[in-house]
Parts: structure tokens; sequence; C-alpha cells
């Protein structure tokens, strides 16, 4: 009589067998949403959205200019680097090789050929796709390429495999920008995002942030020969404007407490605009609570992003968003990619920080803080402009989905902690 297997060797083969089939399940479920997705938006023409012109507000010892329509900011971008007598530092997530990507390098590489010194900073990742020739610069520009590996022989370290989801103009010391916007000709009209302009002591804060990233990955790419960007900045200090920078390699991340923190002392409102929202739990508290004291809290999302899988995953979050009286909205017939947020008239925060674990926990990420109610005033109109091209999810409508949406959001529910 055959001896029957120890309940050891029973047990753990079929656990490593449900794990496997509930893991591939998920996976092919995200794959196949996203191939349809991505064959339903084949020849899809965009639709016009509500755009508002450049807004500013005096903060401290200079000027913050608020952009939501791409073509208004790339204008200024490239005038400020076709103006620039002795510095240019940009940095970018992607860097589309089209016709408005091909402005951008033709400013810079004029820039660079009158003398101008010219650092440039994207990542390779985000920009596999993008033609080799495109990436290919003269030696007058320093051109640090972030790689698509970046943990070399330590593997093992998580600290090193973050992205750098940046996005940074710094011009003469005079001018920078920051925000959420790529460079790209869809980017120029077809999606709603947000971008700030700064001058003033905020601008020396913002080379400080590219000086930094530059002089710690500029050895993968440079001689040690090559000097390190000088650090140099003003000793004035401007208490309204505070840049927070997520560090992965330092294991900082303070774009997350931030938020927290100005959540947890609201009072009167709390808006959100955000393109992907995947927040851990204690981020979900904080927002709940703060409903459930009074606050109006409004979460403005793309009804469909440019990405269904984090769509969808965020959609898990929204009974208890509705059940605790945040309003959501839905932007609708574009892409809206803007990450900032407004609270009580007085704080506000654009950046390039979507709310999820790769930003708040994984990628080279900064957000500008600004403690001022002029610009709180700005941040709210355009909101109240987003709103007018959105829709409101009722907690009615949410509770009557259909079984397969229902389906589909506990099956893709594990793979929160992945995004």
């Amino acid at each position: 009589m055959l001896r029957s297997l120890p309940l050891r060797e029973r047990v753990f083969p079929l656990l490593r067998r449900v794990l496997f089939t509930v893991v591939g399940a998920q996976l092919f479920l995200a794959l196949t949403l996203t191939l349809v997705d991505s064959y339903r938006r084949r020849n899809r023409k965009p639709k016009p959205f509500p755009t508002a012109p450049p807004a500013s507000a005096e903060v401290g010892g200079g000027t913050i200019t608020t952009y939501t329509f791409g073509q208004d900011l790339y204008d200024d971008m490239l005038a400020a680097i076709e103006g620039a007598r002795r510095q240019v530092l940009l940095e970018t997530y992607i860097w589309k090789g089209d016709e408005v990507g091909e402005r951008f390098k033709s400013a810079l590489v004029d820039a660079a050929e009158r003398g101008v010194d010219v650092h440039i900073v994207y990542d390779s990742f985000a920009n596999l796709v993008v033609s080799p020739r495109f990436k290919r610069f003269p030696p007058s520009l320093k051109v640090l390429p972030y790689p698509v590996y970046t943990a070399g022989l330590r593997f093992f370290d998580l600290s090193r495999y973050g992205r750098n989801h940046r996005k940074i103009l710094v011009v003469d010391e005079e001018v920078a920008f920051v925000g959420g916007y790529n460079i790209g000709t869809p980017y120029a009209t077809e999606w709603r995002d947000t971008h700030v302009r700064i001058t003033g002591p905020g601008v020396w804060d913002l080379k400080r942030a590219f000086a930094d990233f530059w002089n710690l990955n500029r050895r993968k790419r440079f001689r040690r020969s090559e000097r390190p960007l000088l650090l140099e900045t003003a000793s004035e200090w401007e208490p309204r404007i505070r840049l927070h920078r997520n560090v992965p390699r330092l294991w900082m991340f303070p774009i997350r407490g931030m938020y927290l923190e100005a959540i947890n002392r609201a009072t009167r409102n709390i808006w959100l605009t955000h393109a992907y929202f995947i927040p851990d739990q204690d981020f979900v508290d904080a927002v709940v609570a703060a409903a459930r004291r009074g606050v109006d809290v409004r979460l403005l999302l793309p009804r469909k992003s440019n990405h269904i899988v984090a769509d969808w995953l965020s959609r898990g979050y929204f009974s208890q968003l509705l059940d605790a009286g945040v309003r959501v909205f839905r932007f609708r017939d574009a892409m809206v990619h803007a990450k900032t947020a407004t609270i009580d008239g007085n704080w506000s925060t654009v950046g390039t920080a979507n709310v999820d674990r790769l930003s708040m926990t994984g990628n080279y990420e900064i957000n500008v803080e600004v403690i001022d109610p002029g610009m709180a005033a700005v941040m709210e109109r355009i909101f109240q402009m987003d709103l007018t091209n959105c829709v409101e999810l009722t907690s009615g409508e949410w509770e009557s989905r259909d079984i397969y949406r229902r389906f589909t959001e506990s099956v893709l529910a594990p793979l929160r902690p992945l995004l």
C-alpha cells in the first residue's frame, strides 16, 4: 500500500499553483484591458475642453504664473530658452521626437552654440520608443539620459530603482518652470495639465534640485574630471514657497508627508486634481476623516485616463470616499494629467507627483508648496473651471454598477501596491 505524502508536500504545491493562477489572472486581465483600450483609442479625435490664459500671483519677492494649456506653457518655455544668456537646465520625463520635441531640441542646440551652458536630463525608460536619431545631441550640450536600469550590481538595493519623473526648466537663475507637463505635441493641445512659472527666490530652490540630481548621477555618464554643477545659491529664504523632493536614492519621500499634513489641518475645503489616484490606506483615511469633520472634499480625476489599469485600481477606493461624503468628479473627453491641490484658500501645491505608490514612495518627484491666498485663489478658479467639464459620480450610480465591474475591481485590487 502506497504511503500518503506528508501534509507539507501536499499543501505547498497546491498553494503555489493557486498563487500562480491568481497572479496570472491579474496580469492577463490587466494586459487584456490595456490592449482593448489601446485598440479603441485608435483614430479617436481629441475633443476640446475649457482652458484659461496663464494666471499670475505675487508671492514674496517674485511671481508664480500658472498654466493650464500646453501651448501657452511651451511658448513661454521656448521664449525663456531663446533668451538665455548664461545657463539652461532642462529635466523631463517624456520628450517626444515630434514637432514640439524638435522645437525644444533646436532651441537648446542654438543656445549652446551661442555660448550658453546647457544641461539636459531625460528618463531613458520613458523614451524607449523615441527614435535614437532624435536622442543624438551635439557635444556642446551636456546630456544625461537617466538609465533604464539604474541599480548596477546592487540589484538588491530598492533605493536605486526609481524612475526620474520630474519636469524642471531653469534659465539664467531668473526664471524656472515645474509641473506635470512632459514635452510633446499631444500635450500642447490635447491634454489638460498644470505647470507653474516661478520668478524670485524660488528659482534658486529649483536650480538646487536640478544640480543635486545631476551631481548624484553624473558619474554614470561623464568622466570623473567633469566638474559638478555648482551649488552656490542665494541666502535669501522665501517661507511661502517650499520645494519638496522625493529622492529614492537617499530614501527621502517628503511629498506624501506634505499632503497628509495639509489634509489633516484642513478646516474648509480640500480640492484635489490627479491623473492617477491609487493612495495607500493612510492617505484614504486622512481624506475620509476630513470629509467626516465637515470639510468640503472634492476629487477630480479623468473619466478615462491613458492608463486603463490605473483607472480600475482607482475605482476601488470610490465606495470609501463616497460613503464619507467626498465628492468625486470625472473629467470628460480629454486626459487630465495635473497633480495639484488647494486647501482652505491658503495652501496649494503643483508638481510632478501622482497620488500612487510609484510617485509617493518610488520615483524622483518634485512638488512646489505655496502658502499664499493669492495663489490659492488662482488654483480654486482653475478647479472650478475644470468642474464645468466634469460629471459628478453619485453614490447611487456607483452602487448600481454591474457585476462585471465589481469583479474586475476585486481581481485587480492586489496590484495597487505595485502602482
